[in-house]
């Protein structure tokens, strides 16, 4: 549903802390509460936007041409400084591929670690850079060369099952090593010093924890909580990797959390990619073969194939202590596992913890874990094992604005949502013990598309458990390993892609939605997601506000409000689209950047229907992804100003203050995905209708950047993910 400002108003007034804080709308106006370090003059973006201060004729004159930049641009006053870049050494290994969420930890004042995650490697720019940054080869061409000979036509192979003595499966082997280092997790030391720079130290503590740690040097990750149950089992229904709770490597590290103790959570997303998500009933998974390795031009997947990795050991929160330079991380799976976005904490002294998090895909849902003992002292490491035992819950959203959480147990009734009601009309459900395959069964579960299919479901299975086999302790670990399709089986809400989860000091949770339309996987409730007019499938996002009853943090029941919109402000948007990683200052506003997909960025829009009359994606418009601000009090509630964008083809991500609040690190993530390098300060002019705030047509000329040379920024140099520092100058 759509909001109004004065709607905006009385919902933050009746939960936040009043400050008396001045907001100023327009690029010439800035934030003057002097408690707040980064007051800025908003920068201008490829579409006008109300808090731009200008008049629609204005408006028109001044975006009729817009230059996007290969560049981290930030409002007037403000500088970066590239703290960390791929290739660069940390410990015994290097800076990791596609850096993002970041957690600063201080050990003294200016000074501390500084957790890194690293989520995947983008095919395109890691490919044609490797050499040049990494300083080896690799032999992509000859793999490539070998893919294409088989006789089967495809460009994939289960290299798994090719013997060792095989010259292929010893080069995918290679390939597979140097882009699972690329991911996991990385702790680096650093300092400010006097002259305002940040400089890396170089502690013991520095390391990486990788995609491959424990396969030759014996740093193993541990695991806790029921599916332990299940990685021990000697034999099952699937495979099984003879390695019992240790655990080779973590991968596809996107968002996080940390805690009040001093740890940080990382949590797994995408790693279907990498390796098998469907499991059977006993929780065991599907063969390393379902997922087998390809190289080509534009993918590289499957890199978990060759080792004969368990895909039900990935897809968890991994928490680690970067202090302790032993540590190499725990998977906690109480907390589920399933496509992990960030993790909301929550802790209170005498009260349980809870730990939020969202499943980032189209129909993915929104999870809380609640301890079942209680924190005596927040700061204490040793709240570290009350993750070891609680309940997961999945969130049950009513239409009229309230909700419940849905235990993942054994008991807990069968109720799948309709397909009506879903965007795409497509949800898929655990086969079961009772189910025998057939043609509606599709990579290891049901496909259903028609309502009535539901109640034939829910005519044979009649509690949760009953999908699942085992002992009781593995049956719950079967379940929180098949997290999604379990949630899905029990009417979980099917949400917009939420992204990040954050925390405010009251206790409300934010949350941001990413886009609403659907694919194969399924998608949102139309209910609940749709456009400030009420179209679905919706593709810019929301921010959504969770309250929970009585404000207790172990309550059944809350609220939820959606609190901001994107897409176009002519439409009801606010300016922005498809938010994605947020961050709280300290009087609770909140700091968001977004995640247009890389194939949409700057798109040209020369017309806004197609042949059919069908609105076509707008994507393109809202220029290279970005970093908002968005006042939660004061006389700005409810308006978005821009702070910064990132270079081409990048994700602006993993945003995270310091103590001071005087410096945001900011990953800048895959520059150059779909292009490569910019070669020879390439460039495209391109058109865009656009509209003024109140919705009227004009035409924009728009010179496009092709490709990236962030960070050097040097003509034909590769890019590069990087960590950087914003600050004032």
């Amino acid at each position: 549903m759509s909001i109004t400002r004065r709607d905006f108003l009385l919902l933050i007034g009746g939960s936040t802390s009043a400050l008396a804080l001045s907001y100023l709308t327009g690029c010439d106006k800035k934030i003057t509460n002097a408690e707040i370090p980064f007051s800025f003059q908003s920068i201008k973006g490829p579409i006008p936007i109300a808090t731009a201060g200008l008049t629609p004729e204005q408006q028109q004159a001044e975006y009729s041409t817009y230059e996007v930049v290969d560049d981290l641009v930030l409002p007037k006053g403000f500088q970066y400084q590239v703290i960390a870049a791929w290739g660069d050494a940390v410990g015994d290994s290097r800076f990791g591929y596609n850096n993002d969420y970041l957690s600063f930890l201080p050990t003294a004042e200016n000074e501390g670690y500084l957790s890194v995650n690293f989520e995947y490697v983008s095919t395109i720019p890691w490919i044609q850079t490797y050499e040049q940054v990494i300083g080896k080869s690799l032999p992509f061409e000859s793999v490539k060369t070998a893919l294409k000979a088989q006789s089967s036509g495809k460009t994939e192979i289960n290299a798994y099952a090719l013997p060792d003595s095989n010259p292929i499966k010893s080069q995918i082997r290679e390939i597979c090593t140097e882009a699972l280092l690329d991911q996991g997790l990385g702790i680096i030391s650093i300092r400010l010093e006097n002259n305002g720079q940040w400089e890396r130290t170089n502690s013991v503590a520095d390391r990486r924890i990788s995609g491959i740690s424990g396969l030759e040097d014996g740093r193993y990750l541990q695991a806790t909580g029921p599916a332990v149950a299940v990685f021990r089992k000697q034999q099952g229904q699937g495979y099984i990797d003879q390695l019992g709770d240790r655990i080779i490597g973590t991968f596809a590290n996107c968002a996080g959390g940390t805690t009040p103790w001093g740890t940080v959570l990382s949590a797994e997303e995408n790693f279907q990619i990498q390796v098998t998500e469907a499991v059977y009933a006993d929780g065991t998974s599907f063969d390393p073969s379902q997922r087998p390795f390809a190289l080509g031009d534009e993918e590289l997947y499957g890199q978990g194939n060759v080792f004969g990795l368990a895909g039900n050991k990935y897809g968890w929160i991994v928490e680690i202590d970067p202090a302790n330079p032993k540590d190499y991380g725990t998977k906690h799976t109480w907390l589920g596992r399933y496509r992990h976005e960030a993790v909301g904490v929550r802790v209170e002294k005498g009260k349980p913890i809870a730990f939020y998090s969202g499943c980032d895909r189209r129909g993915g849902h929104i999870y809380k874990f609640i301890s079942r003992d209680r924190v005596t002292d927040p700061k204490n490491k040793a709240n570290s094992q009350l993750l070891q035992q609680g309940m997961l819950y999945a969130a049950k959203f009513n239409t009229d604005g309230t909700g419940r959480w849905l235990p993942l147990n054994a008991d807990t009734p069968i109720n799948p949502d309709i397909p009506q009601i879903i965007a795409g009309n497509v949800i898929r459900l655990p086969i079961g013990p009772k189910l025998q395959p057939s043609a509606a069964i599709n990579d290891g579960y049901l496909l259903v598309k028609k309502d009535e299919e539901i109640t034939q479901f829910k005519q044979i299975y009649q509690q949760l458990g009953e999908l699942y086999i085992g002992t009781p302790e593995e049956k719950q670990g079967a379940i929180l390993i098949d997290a999604h399709y379990a949630a899905n089986a029990i009417g979980a809400t099917c949400t917009a892609r939420p992204e990040d989860t954050v925390i405010a000091a009251n206790g409300d949770l934010y949350i941001a939605f990413t886009s609403g339309f659907p694919d194969q996987q399924g998608g949102a409730d139309v209910r609940i997601f749709k456009s400030p007019t009420g179209e679905t499938p919706y593709e810019y996002g929301w921010l959504m506000r969770l309250s929970e009853d009585h404000n207790d943090l172990s309550a059944h029941s809350f609220r939820w409000q959606i609190l901001a919109t994107g897409g176009e402000p002519a439409a009801g948007g606010m300016g922005f689209a498809n938010p994605d990683n947020l961050l709280l200052d300290p009087q609770d506003n909140l700091w968001m950047v977004t995640d247009i997909s890389t194939n949409k960025l700057n798109n040209s829009i020369k017309t806004r229907t197609n042949d059919q009359g069908k609105a076509v994606s707008l994507s393109g418009l809202f220029g290279n992804n970005a970093i908002w601000f968005l006042p939660t009090h004061g006389e700005d509630v409810g308006k978005a100003f821009l702070f910064g964008m990132g270079p081409m083809e990048c994700e602006t991500t993993g945003p995270c203050f310091t103590p001071d609040h005087k410096t945001i690190f900011l990953s800048i993530q895959h520059p150059g995905e779909f292009h490569g390098i910019r070669k020879d300060q390439a460039s495209e002019t391109r058109e865009f209708v656009i509209t003024n705030t109140l919705g009227e047509e004009f035409l924009q000329t728009r010179q496009v950047p092709i490709g990236s040379n962030w960070p050097h920024k040097t003509p034909n140099s590769p890019p590069k993910p990087a960590v950087v520092a914003v600050s004032k100058v």
